[in-house]
């Protein structure tokens, strides 16, 4: 992997038990804005997605990234310090199939709420024909 450009950091947190208090460090010191927080299926595999939370602070950029498992993976939701967290956890949850404790909405935020469970179309095995007919009520 190649070295990331001056103005961005990096963060591999080893495990989800640290992430919280990270972020929480990261509010204390105003270490930036929450831009924004995505995952990226590293695929059957790796049995992994990867779910990365930007932080703005200014030009430079912080990434924190975590890893989780593709099945049964849960995340404490940020929600209680950055209520703006929301809308992204539930993204993850609906579009990747991570369970975020602590949400206060856990209605569909894109999906139809006929959309079959157990199906996430960000993951990267994600079949199409497994959702014939879902949203077609209107």
């Amino acid at each position: 992997m190649s070295r990331p450009r001056p103005e961005r950091l990096d963060v591999k947190v080893k495990e989800i038990k640290q992430l919280l208090p990270i972020i929480v460090g990261l509010r204390v010191k105003r270490l930036g804005y929450l831009s924004a927080i995505v995952g990226v299926d590293l695929g059957v595999e790796a049995n992994e997605i990867e779910v990365i939370y930007y932080f703005c602070p200014e030009s430079a950029v912080i990434a924190l990234r975590v890893r989780v498992p593709r099945q049964g993976a849960t995340l404490a939701s940020l929600s209680d310090v950055i209520p703006s967290a929301e809308v992204f956890e539930r993204e993850l949850r609906e579009m990747f199939g991570i369970e975020i404790t602590g949400l206060h909405t856990t209605d569909h935020l894109y999906l139809p709420d006929d959309w079959p469970d157990g199906v996430y179309p960000l993951r990267r095995d994600f079949d199409s024909a497994a959702i014939a007919g879902a949203g077609e009520k209107v």
